[in-house]
């Protein structure tokens, strides 16, 4: 018998009562913040709608070791434990416990326990909010102290072994990504030039496209909207990756996107505007996801280059160098399209390309067997954790 069941029963053995949260907890919002006074060189981290900090500032408005759940926007419901003092926004309600019968810590991994339930209480379809009746109506277990504390030591106990996986992964991630960047751009600094030709991109490419912002066009996020509307955030290095943020667009707006586009299997997608340099290839057929105006379609004559060649190139450092200077604006960054048609690429023989292109799939595959496989583990031990987060923070009712 463990020690958290020697405990329950000898000091609640016909179970536990059951109250609300605004009971046993004072809940209030921040204040409201001018988002200018905000500065980058500021100690203390701001909450306010969002799951991380929207900003720091020179003050603070409450104690470190402090709930925070998320009032207002997308992430409305978001459960944190701030450890250090920070500035309690207006979207943002601080729960702290009214009498010492209640383990802060305890109160925290309850509320954590319950995200799920409180984000299905938002209301509002454009801004999403929550009303603080939500929170102080919702029923928690209070066991004895003793037993709060003994719940808390093996949920900060369990939760440090993620936080370590995490940490592991983050190092291998890193010194694996390293060396593949080394040897990458190794392969694309050729030496002998009797096998290489130097050409711009232009020359060995048959379109140079780009997608198509709302504006007058169309508008995101209709009530019919079912595509997804990609942008710079969603181009992974070969992947297109889908957020839940990921904006949407309806089939009326999919069809103006690609009259544009004209998007094909094979295409290298380029972020020309904002974070520049940035890529995807277009894998399977586009039917239900476009692009927007900064993401330019870089379509591969396949009788002169491999399209996947041409993705590792782009992300080389060899190439990256060359646009670097070319890049204009501020405080809103972009490669201008004519520069990168204007881009000279090294470029070998279709045969010499597949052997760079099979060489860096290799690499690729173990940088990315390193993301599928102790990033699987994370997912199994924190899927655990959540189990034995909810038997811990289950007890029978007492009559």
């Amino acid at each position: 018998m463990s020690r958290l069941e020697e405990l329950i029963q000898i000091l609640c053995p016909n179970g536990v009562e059951y109250v609300s949260l605004g009971e046993f907890a004072s809940i209030n919002k921040g204040e409201q913040l001018n988002l200018t006074k905000m500065t980058d060189d500021a100690p203390y981290p701001v909450m306010n709608g969002g799951v991380s900090p929207s900003g720091k500032y020179h003050e603070f408005n409450t104690e470190e070791n402090t709930i925070t759940v998320s009032q207002g926007g997308a992430s409305a419901g978001y459960v944190n434990f701030l450890l250090t003092k920070f500035w309690a926004g207006a979207h943002c309600y601080v729960v702290k416990p009214k009498n010492e019968r209640v383990n802060n810590k305890y109160l925290f991994y309850f509320i954590k326990n319950s995200e799920t339930k409180i984000q299905g209480a938002k209301y509002g379809a454009g801004i999403p909010g929550l009303n603080k009746s939500t929170l102080e109506n919702l029923s928690f277990p209070l066991p004895p102290l003793t037993v709060q504390e003994e719940i808390v030591r093996i949920l900060d106990t369990f939760s440090g072994v993620v936080t370590e996986l995490e940490q592991k992964l983050e190092a291998e991630q890193a010194a694996r990504t390293k060396q593949y960047e080394h040897y990458r751009d190794e392969l694309f600094d050729f030496v002998d030039d009797d096998i290489v030709s130097y050409v711009p991109l232009e020359s060995v490419i048959l379109t140079l496209k780009t997608g198509l912002n709302p504006r007058k066009n169309f508008q995101l996020n209709t009530a019919d909207a079912k595509n997804h509307y990609v942008t710079v955030r969603e181009l992974a290095g070969k992947d297109i990756r889908i957020f839940d943020k990921t904006d949407k667009v309806n089939d009326e707006a999919l069809r103006l996107i690609n009259n544009r586009s004209n998007l094909e299997v094979n295409d290298i997608l380029f972020s020309g505007t904002g974070t520049v340099g940035r890529t995807a290839i277009v894998q399977n057929p586009p039917t239900n996801w476009n692009i927007k105006e900064g993401v330019y379609v870089i379509k591969p004559d396949r009788r002169k280059i491999n399209p996947v060649y041409l993705l590792y190139l782009l992300q080389s450092g060899v190439i990256i160098k060359k646009y670097e200077g070319k890049i204009v604006g501020s405080p809103v960054i972009s490669l201008p399209m004519y520069e990168l048609r204007n881009l000279i690429i090294p470029v070998p023989s279709l045969e010499f390309q597949e052997e760079i292109v099979s060489i860096l799939d290799c690499f690729d595959t173990l940088v990315n067997d390193l993301k599928s496989g102790l990033p699987a583990e994370i997912a199994l031990r924190r899927k655990q954790y959540e189990y034995y987060r909810d038997k811990l923070l289950t007890f029978t009712r007492r009559a």
